[in-house]
């Protein structure tokens, strides 16, 4: 059923890009209610405007609170196109609205920029969410535009449709109304349930990106989120499910380091095969590559320092998915950009998240990001050994390295190099001999560096084959019953421990 627009309530909080539909309306001889500061906006275009507050007989009230909560304003919107409900319209001299513009109070934006509470409660929107609620309800006879984003779909109506909607375009836009109104609702109840101790999850997302597909070519997939917002896209290929995967654990991980001396990382399939501080990014980059050349191979790099054409140079030697960094200088694009398929990222910010969701089961998890990063006033040395001011450096780098792999795990770091590594072992045993196994596979001397695991020695077995291959400090969060055995091995063989009690499993 096709709806010509013949009256229309407009009613903004934000006016941006209001005038061109405004203009549209009074070329189609469309009769515009408004209030307040729309009203005064479309007075200004010299074009005519009826008040609401002469519909209703009422003025605004309640510092603005009561403007069009009135039946002479629901009533043209909720009224049906039928014998009954319009002989009511004409008996209460009520027009039938036919598009309502409206938007809501910036509630969002406001918790940005405030704590005031006083301030926030004012931007909850009552009437612009009951006029998209109440409009939307009536699609069948009522366009609804419930935000800017709106106006341009609205445009084409106006002027390639001269204002005649079908139903099918009044279904979207009712669709896109209660997408609106259930993110409005979704973000104040998580402003008032903060505080609560098991609150209801209510999660609402921009509409999603379809991906090519998911990990695999048969499993469908989307992406809710932003990518813009954090990123600056420079070139290359359309970005996969474990593309998106893989950035998510490089930026997790490289958000240790941004405030540290250049450092580079290198991630294959969520784990880092490299990773490694110096004083240049070129450096850091040659030693996160000397971890295990053979896994960085097509794997996603992400360093904290500038990429200089020098650096461009050596990293665009090798196959890699995406690089990722704070800044590249103009001569660095130039050469990453001509390799077209290679993606490209200009890092804006490492994120703002502090819970993760998971779905399991017939239902979801959700748990505080583990945003724990433990310095030197966190140890606790348990033994006789004391280490040695550059153990302690190490053994804090080895720390966040096994922060960010696969459990269980074990890390080796010599100069803030991570030269070998075992992860996503059922065994820490395994985890172990992998990482001892794997530094000295590229060639690392293992005698004189240190050793990190995600979890307590319940044993001293690892502490041993630690010893055995010449490592001389260990950083642990202890926790076991049985602590005093790795304690005792390691104070009987001259070896450094220190504890952090905070666990750091990663499943």
């Amino acid at each position: 059923m096709e709806v010509l627009i013949k009256n229309a309530l407009v009613s903004v909080f934000d006016k941006t890009g209001l005038d061109s539909i405004i203009k549209a309306l009074h070329q189609l001889g469309v009769v515009m209610y408004s209030t307040g500061g729309t009203a005064d906006l479309i007075e200004g275009m010299d074009i005519p405007v009826h008040r609401v507050e002469n519909l209703t007989g009422y003025p605004s009230i309640l510092d603005g609170r009561v403007k069009t909560l009135h039946p002479k304003v629901f009533g043209g919107i909720l009224a049906k196109r039928e014998e009954g409900h319009l002989s009511e319209l004409t008996q209460y001299e009520i027009p039938q609205f036919d598009l309502v513009v409206v938007d809501l109070y910036p509630f969002e934006k406001t918790l940005l920029e405030t704590n005031e509470e006083g301030a926030i409660i004012e931007k909850i929107d009552i009437g612009g969410i009951s006029l998209i609620r109440a409009a939307a309800k009536n699609h069948q006879y009522v366009v609804v535009i419930p935000s800017q984003q709106d106006y341009a779909t609205l445009l084409s109506i106006l002027t390639e449709q001269k204002g005649s909607s079908s139903l099918v375009q009044r279904k979207l836009f009712a669709a896109r109304a209660f997408e609106v109104s259930s993110h409005y609702d979704a973000a104040i109840y998580t402003y008032f349930s903060r505080n609560a101790e098991n609150p209801a999850l209510k999660i609402s997302l921009p509409e999603g990106m379809p991906i090519r597909y998911g990990e695999n070519p048969h499993q469908h997939a989307v992406f809710y989120g932003d990518m813009n917002e954090m990123f600056e896209f420079i070139s290359g290929k359309e970005l996969s499910y474990n593309n998106l995967v893989d950035v998510d654990a490089a930026v997790a991980l490289m958000r240790e380091f941004k405030y540290d001396r250049p450092t580079f990382a290198i991630i294959k399939h969520t784990n880092a095969c490299g990773v490694a501080t110096r004083d240049s990014a070129l450096n850091a980059w040659h030693a996160a590559l000397a971890a295990d050349p053979v896994s960085a191979f097509g794997g996603i790099f992400i360093t904290n320092a500038t990429v200089d054409v020098d650096t461009a140079k050596e990293v665009d030697g090798l196959f890699y998915e995406i690089l990722i960094a704070k800044e590249f200088t103009p001569e660095a694009l130039k050469l990453l950009s001509e390799k077209k398929k290679r993606i490209i990222l200009k890092l804006k910010h490492y994120g703002h998240a502090v819970q993760s969701f998971k779905s399991i089961l017939n239902g979801m998890v959700s748990q505080d990001i583990d945003l724990n990063t433990e310095g030197e006033v966190n140890l606790s040395v348990v033994t006789t050994e004391k280490p040695t001011p550059g153990q302690i450096k190490d053994l804090l780098f080895a720390n966040i390295c096994a922060k960010h792999l696969k459990s269980n795990t074990i890390v080796l770091v010599h100069d803030l190099q991570m030269i070998g590594m075992g992860c996503g072992q059922t065994s820490r045993v395994d985890a172990c001999h992998q990482a001892i196994d794997k530094a000295r596979r590229f060639g690392f001397e293992t005698a004189g560096s240190v050793m990190a695991s995600d979890a307590f020695f319940p044993f001293p077995d690892c502490v041993e084959i630690a010893h055995n291959a010449g490592i001389t400090a260990v950083i642990q969060p202890g926790g076991s019953i049985k602590d005093q055995l790795s304690v005792d091995y390691c104070n009987e063989h001259q070896m450094a421990m220190v504890q952090t009690g905070v666990r750091h499993f990663r499943h």
